[in-house]
């Protein structure tokens, strides 16, 4: 009775976090959006003023509010980590189903791919994507989502071949079902849980590492208040003193991405009642 009670208690405190994680990163999602236009506009006559109560982040050497920019970045990062990690994760799914059910030689060829991926040093292999398919937005998200699907995709694999020797996939092959019918019916209701935890704890890791090929100089352009461009520009000037000019950016990224990650665990806990006693 304790541990049931205590399994509950961990599962709507878990659906409070993830419930809490949503509406702040859906707020600062749309905050970013309304304020593209503010974070644009420049006044020389309020330019490098510290935090206060009409400027809570400070502005920076153009006079630019940094509360407005800090938020359309974190905006953009939200939104091309939804996209990468949407795209990155679909092809998780199909190569690791199809590794799984279609012979030895896909999965070979398939299994090669990912060792190679997952050989070649992520940042590398991120900032040539991103360089190759032109920079800017769309360089970034292709860059992003060809390089986050492989852990994934061997996770989904491993699960199919589990599910291949269950009773009830030998069943339906022997009624005739074919590969496809069986991964479409019976297997992917049960990698959903899998998927879905997936897709939400990729969020983190794309927006982490659009704003470190931005802040190198390979990702979006300077004119985009990116976190990373903000970050960036903020270096040279934090030997004058305007450290706001970074530490609040950067503050608002990692908190960014510990809520995607709070919210991918929780949604981890609600969808699989065992992982509560973890």
């Amino acid at each position: 009775m304790k541990t049931a009670g205590k399994g509950k208690n961990m599962r709507q405190r878990a659906r409070f976090l993830l419930i809490i994680a949503v509406i702040f990163l859906a707020g600062v999602a749309a905050a970013g959006v309304l304020c593209r236009d503010a974070a644009m506009v420049t006044d020389f006559s309020r330019k490098d003023l510290a935090p206060c109560l009409k400027y809570p982040f400070g502005t920076d050497w153009l006079g630019r509010n940094m509360f407005y920019r800090t938020l359309t970045g974190l905006s953009m990062s939200i939104l091309i980590g939804v996209c990468a990690a949407g795209v990155s994760a679909a092809m998780a799914l199909v190569l690791g189903v199809a590794a799984a059910t279609l012979g030895k030689k896909t999965d070979s060829v398939i299994s090669f791919f990912i060792d190679m991926v997952m050989g070649i040093p992520h940042i590398l292999l991120l900032v040539l994507i991103s360089y190759a398919a032109g920079k800017g937005l769309k360089g970034v998200v292709i860059g992003v989502a060809l390089t986050h699907w492989t852990s994934l995709a061997r996770l989904i694999r491993g699960e199919v071949l589990q599910l291949k020797e269950s009773e009830y996939i030998q069943i339906a092959r022997k009624l005739g079902h074919g590969n496809f019918e069986i991964a479409r019916k019976h297997m992917l209701p049960h990698l959903l849980p899998q998927f879905l935890v997936g897709l939400v704890l990729m969020f983190p890791h794309a927006i982490l590492h659009e704003s470190s090929i931005t802040f190198l100089g390979f990702g979006l352009s300077s004119e985009q208040p990116a976190i990373g461009v903000i970050l960036s520009e903020s270096m040279k000037y934090l030997i004058t003193g305007k450290w706001w000019l970074a530490l609040f950016p950067g503050l608002m990224l990692v908190l960014t991405v510990v809520l995607f990650d709070l919210g991918g665990t929780s949604l981890r806990k609600i969808l699989d009642p065992g992982s509560v006693h973890e």
